[in-house]
């Protein structure tokens, strides 16, 4: 912590589907001066008691009890949730948290569109306990979406552009003044979110299943999985994978190849190519694996299927040709997302979440196909310094709010 005890503080949040993360900073100068992470964060499938416990931790540990009184504006980026603008200390006072709907913005057209939101409400009540709990009572508090709050973590907090998440959901956005104005997919598990950890960890799954019952092709896939969700080593013998006969079905260059959960962007020659290669790994081994698996897979959420996608990204390294299908069928919805946005060339987008950091499965080829349309690519680790930028932009310190570190 800084020894400069009287200035004012602000607080950022990124509330996502796998973790919550607060940073603490000067309102001045940007400068991080605590962070503490809780869990996940998203506003429309996180339970609100569990959602105010995750913020309350977070926010607790990251401000030092002495210094919450000093605390003059929050904002958090929430997965799940739409944006509107600062509220005035109303956060902090009543129990719902719900700003004026007056005060609230929507699109042009749809006035007073987001103090309808659920996700917005939710995060607002949430963040409005958290913080009752907590004795903190900022003069503003903000929510925006964890994509907006991503996006002004780029260089120079920017207003206007493109930005895509892939983590474990995924979505595309054009923000213009700092506000989302058209979105493409971030429709959650069950209808969208494609090209996400999510949908790759399904792909896995479903590949799993579909070799062991013989529709599908021969996959390292099926033992990678199984051994990951716990099954008897014993039930994945002979489960190696072997090589079979593909054809490898071209997409439009954008635009997502026809299939579900990535097993779409590969066919078989014929039928029974799939038992056949899975020759080694027996019928009743088989029959084992899909009774274990199945009951297994159910009992979790289903967003925790995510955490399947390193290893997706690990078999198509060794050249597995399924899970290399999948991971080129991410890369195909991403690109379509984007799309969709009517990129102009010369535009920025700014990329986040785990799929696309240095390191991600998907970060080198999305790239390519961004940089393709014309695009400039800035990649964001996560939404907690555009989260500080905001507060301290609705704390009234624009011109400096483009110096957090």
């Amino acid at each position: 912590m800084s020894n400069e005890s009287n200035q004012d503080l602000v607080v950022g949040l990124d509330a996502g589907g796998t973790r919550t993360r607060a940073v603490l900073a000067s309102a001045a100068t940007g400068r991080t001066l605590g962070e503490a992470a809780a869990g996940p964060g998203n506003a429309l499938t996180v339970p609100l008691p569990q959602l105010t416990g995750h913020l309350t931790e977070a926010i607790g540990r990251a401000v030092p009890e002495r210094d919450r009184g000093r605390v003059v504006a929050v904002v958090g980026g929430f997965a799940g949730a739409a944006s509107g603008p600062p509220s005035a200390g109303s956060s902090a006072e009543g129990s719902e948290g719900s700003a004026d709907p007056s005060e609230l913005s929507g699109p042009p057209d749809l006035p007073g569109f987001s103090d309808r939101d659920p996700g917005r409400l939710n995060a607002l009540a949430a963040l409005a306990e958290a913080l009752r709990r907590l004795g903190v009572a900022p003069r503003t508090v903000g929510v925006s979406s964890d994509i907006e709050a991503a996006f002004a973590s780029a260089p120079g907090t920017p207003a206007d552009g493109l930005a895509l998440v892939a983590g474990t959901g995924a979505a595309a956005t054009r923000i213009s003044d700092r506000r989302c104005t058209v979105s493409v997919d971030g429709d959650g598990w069950l209808l969208g979110d494609e090209g996400s950890g999510f949908w790759i960890g399904r792909g896995a799954v479903r590949a799993a299943l579909r070799m062991a019952d013989g529709r599908g092709d021969p996959t390292t896939l099926a033992r990678s999985v199984g051994l990951a969700l716990g099954l008897p080593a014993d039930l994945l013998e002979g489960a190696e994978g072997v090589e079979g006969v593909f054809e490898t079905h071209e997409t439009d260059g954008g635009g997502a190849v026809e299939g579900a959960g990535g097993a779409g962007a590969l066919r078989r020659h014929g039928t029974g190519r799939g038992a056949a290669g899975a020759a080694h790994w027996s019928r009743a081994r088989r029959e084992a694996f899909r009774t274990r698996l199945l009951p297994t897979v159910m009992a979790q959420p289903p967003v925790a299927l995510a955490r399947l996608a390193p290893l997706v990204a690990e078999e198509a390294r060794r050249k597995d040709p399924v899970a290399t299908a999948i991971l080129r069928e991410a890369v195909d919805h991403l690109t379509l997302a984007v799309r969709a946005l009517d990129p102009r060339p010369g535009e920025r987008i700014v990329v986040t979440g785990g799929l696309l950091g240095p390191d991600g499965p998907l970060a080198a080829p999305l790239t390519e196909r961004l940089e393709g349309l014309g695009l400039t690519v800035d990649r964001v680790a996560d939404g907690c310094r555009g989260a500080v930028a905001l507060a301290r932009l609705g704390h009234g310190s624009p011109s400096q709010a483009t110096g957090t570190s």
